[in-house]
């Protein structure tokens, strides 16, 4: 594995493993969509122009180019120099132009600068260039997301006809909190917020250091480390020293730096922070192993889409096809069971199956006594 010597090490640390996409990040309208992609790539073309202004437009197109040429090698994986070029003579972006070969290579060299992305060439192919390690690309959710959805805004934008026939879900807390907090993400910033929990009669405000953004279904999370449970633990000698709290950012109805920064532990990782989650809820318990059959057909749906990454197809027992999970099965988990509606089915363990047959039968006692 290739490491790179990367210009732009803050779109990597502030970015490639702070920001996590979970669920696909999509908007009912395509002016939702594009200002939502806006937010995150507004950053991105910050950090790239070094502060220049006046560099900001022409950084945002090259780096339309950029996620454009590797948009075309993700789907074409490998072409040669001359197809390449004809390829962007036909792009919506460019006005019929050849790529010089020059510009080529200097794209090429920028895309692993920026991106941590190697585009080779493979001289007994026939000079042919492709994407060296795909698999680093598909398997980082939001360095994907981001090459998706940017290449997507490129069509979009040179191609106006295509407005308003490209249609995502709506996320309606991305578009005020976002961008303030991603920008102190960067700059390790602490923030203090109010927030109103659902439930509680009134607001309170505290400040957060924050350390990532997820979406999970339609709505936009920030992780931050608490200083007060922190400072807390840490006089007390608790374990962990670091607390860290979720929160939405559709309950936050105030935001502000309030001056002060912080240094970013080195030793937290989001992905063991989540690992076994099926949302945003957390569990101090270790995943456990929870094994689903999937009836009359849904198991084509779930080789698709599976309901978890740790999903594994392990056989057929007669009735239906199985699937096995790694997971803490906490409410996230159980909504996901309980939206499948009657096409899955808990087999094991048993008490995960008890908790979801104690909610099946809630639920069905609010339709007693209405049935026709």
């Amino acid at each position: 594995m290739r490491h790179a010597v990367n210009l732009c090490t803050a779109w990597r640390i502030c970015f490639s493993h702070r920001l996590k996409i979970s669920s696909n990040v999509k908007n009912n309208k395509t002016q939702d969509f594009i200002e939502c992609c806006a937010i995150v790539w507004h950053h991105i073309v910050s950090i790239f122009a070094y502060g220049n202004k006046k560099n900001h437009n022409m950084n945002a197109n090259l780096l339309g180019r950029y996620v454009w040429l590797v948009d075309i090698l993700m789907r074409h994986k490998r072409l040669t120099f001359d197809e390449i070029s004809r390829l962007w003579q036909e792009s919506s972006l460019n006005c019929g132009d050849p790529l010089p070969l020059r510009t080529f290579h200097n794209h090429q060299k920028a895309i692993k600068d920026i991106f941590d992305i190697y585009i080779d060439c493979d001289k007994k192919d026939g000079y042919r260039y492709f994407i060296d390690e795909p698999e680093r690309l598909t398997g980082n959710n939001f360095r994907s997301w981001l090459i998706s959805s940017y290449a997507t805004l490129n069509q979009i934008k040179a191609d106006r006809r295509l407005e308003g026939r490209i249609i995502y879900e709506d996320i309606p807390s991305g578009q005020t909190w976002l961008t303030p907090i991603a920008d102190a993400m960067r700059r390790n910033r602490v923030l203090t917020i109010t927030h109103q929990g659902f439930g509680r009669p009134e607001p309170t405000t505290f400040d957060i250091e924050p350390y990532c953004l997820k979406v999970v279904k339609r709505r936009w999370y920030v992780v931050a480390r608490s200083p007060y449970y922190s400072g807390i633990n840490k006089s007390k000698g608790r374990f962990p020293a670091d607390v860290f709290r979720v929160y939405a950012l559709d309950r936050i109805t105030d935001l502000y730096e309030n001056g002060e920064t912080f240094n970013v532990n080195p030793g937290f990782d989001i992905d063991r922070y989540f690992e076994g989650c099926c949302g945003v809820i957390t569990s101090d318990e270790p995943p456990v192993r929870v094994v689903v059959r999937a009836y009359g057909g849904f198991d084509d749906y779930l080789r698709t889409l599976p309901l978890h990454e740790s999903q594994r197809e392990i056989g057929s027992d007669g009735k239906g096809v199985l699937f096995e999970y790694r997971v803490k099965p906490t409410y996230d988990f159980y909504q996901i069971i309980l939206a499948q509606g009657g096409q899955v089915e808990v087999v094991s363990p048993e008490d995960v199956r008890d908790d979801v047959a104690a909610l099946v039968r809630n639920m069905a006692a609010y339709y007693k006594g209405k049935e026709e």
